[in-house]
């Protein structure tokens, strides 16, 4: 049935649960994720869907791990359906495995909402990282920032990529020809188009901007044989609140991820910090050996710049609060290899692509032939968290170097403009 002809859903009697608080039949996170669930398929009034979206912004329930977890797997079931076997036919024909990365799809995001207006730093990231993973970036326009990803990559030169032509029957073909893809959100849950709406007349931020950087449209859940890794292997989320960080981490968990950051910079930034500590939260197998027994090691550290090799920066050197054209000619020199070795921006990119880089394992590597430009001296210092931060950040300056990671954005920038509409 279409969206049209499906039945309205009252949620009167699940409002009158959620407020006041103390009712002697508490809402479960099934229920409040089965309500939101009607969202995408528009059987909810608009008044009722705000109704639900403030109750649960003033009760907190929105920044609860299991009503997120739940939530997240309501949206990904209502998300576009993606040939799974096809889709991981393509990544099991590029897998580049390397340490303990397996070769499967990564991404790299942010919640936004932290008011410092920084450069695309999770954007740029993901594309320096595709010189060696598989990239699935999931990103949309901007909504508290000047410049979303979506917004810079759409003002890239010589040739901007066409980001609305990455849809479920162009997937699979994308991945055959190169290692990136950016997920554009509009078009793998257009469900969301029934809540847009509703979102812009509420002067709170809500739950949906939590779930986004949880609901990948490639987290498509255990693969039917479970002997085989999952197709999103791992993920670096950044949160603009420290509260936030074990919450994520927690709903993380739920979901079953096996590799994943959440990091939350001391300045409540959702990025790694080039200014100072990050408070990081790190999922991992709990034997590196075998990942795929399901056994995981959840950690908390902190990480500085200097942990990277890398000195300090405060964030006024990076906060450009720039237009999404100005951004993407910054994007386009780091790609080029036009900007300084020292230069702040540059570093800050780098301790984000390399903490992707340590997360997906590939930094675990005992010996490194990357090709053009790789000296092969491994960094073998391992930081906070055991992670091989300083490794991480010599194998994203050889991406940059080397051209590879400039090769394959434009081999998405190609195959993507070569789709039809």
């Amino acid at each position: 049935m279409s969206p049209e002809t499906l039945p309205r859903i009252d949620l009167k009697p699940l409002l009158a649960r959620l407020w006041p608080l103390g009712h002697p039949d508490p809402v479960t996170p099934e229920e409040i994720a089965q309500a939101i669930s009607y969202f995408f398929t528009n059987q909810v009034s608009d008044v009722q869907a705000a109704s639900l979206l403030m109750t649960l912004h003033f009760t907190t329930l929105d920044r609860n791990a299991e009503v997120l977890a739940k939530t997240a797997e309501c949206m990904l079931k209502a998300a576009a359906r993606i040939d799974e076997p096809a889709l991981r036919a393509a990544v099991d024909g590029k897998r580049r495995r390397e340490g303990s990365y397996e070769g499967g799809l990564v991404d790299i995001v942010g919640t936004g909402g932290d008011s410092h207006n920084t450069f695309n730093i999770s954007t740029t990231a993901s594309i320096l990282a595709s010189s060696l993973l598989l990239v699935a970036k999931h990103g949309n326009r901007a909504s508290t920032s000047k410049s979303g990803s979506a917004d810079l990559l759409t003002n890239m030169q010589p040739l901007a990529p066409q980001l609305d032509r990455v849809r479920p029957d162009t997937i699979v073909d994308l991945y055959r020809n190169t290692n990136y893809g950016f997920l554009f959100a509009p078009v793998f849950h257009p469900g969301m188009r029934h809540v847009a709406p509703v979102r812009k007349q509420l002067p709170w931020r809500t739950i949906f901007n939590l779930l986004g950087p949880l609901a990948n449209p490639t987290d498509l859940g255990s693969a039917s044989d479970a002997t085989q890794p999952p197709l999103l292997e791992a993920r670096m989320i950044g949160v603009a609140r420290k509260d936030l960080g074990p919450v994520f981490t927690r709903a993380l968990e739920l979901a079953g991820a096996r590799k994943a950051l959440v990091v939350c910079g001391d300045e409540d930034l959702d990025e790694i910090s080039c200014a100072g500590d990050t408070h990081c939260w790190r999922i991992r197998p709990a034997d590196p050996s075998h990942p795929d027994s399901g056994a995981t090691v959840t950690e908390h550290f902190r990480l500085h710049p200097r942990d990277f090799g890398l000195p300090a920066h405060p964030l006024s050197e990076v906060s450009p609060g720039k237009e999404p054209h100005e951004n993407a000619a910054i994007l386009r020199r780091i790609l080029d290899g036009q900007v300084d070795d020292d230069d702040p921006i540059l570093h800050f990119v780098l301790i984000n692509a390399a903490a992707l880089f340590v997360v997906s394992g590939v930094c675990d590597a005992d010996t490194s032939d990357l090709g053009y430009g790789d000296d092969g001296k491994v960094i073998t210092e391992r930081g906070p968290g055991g992670g091989r931060w300083k490794e991480g950040v010599r194998r994203v300056r050889w991406a940059i170097k080397s051209g590879e990671a400039a090769r394959q954005w434009a081999k998405f920038v190609e195959v993507t403009n070569s789709f039809s509409e």
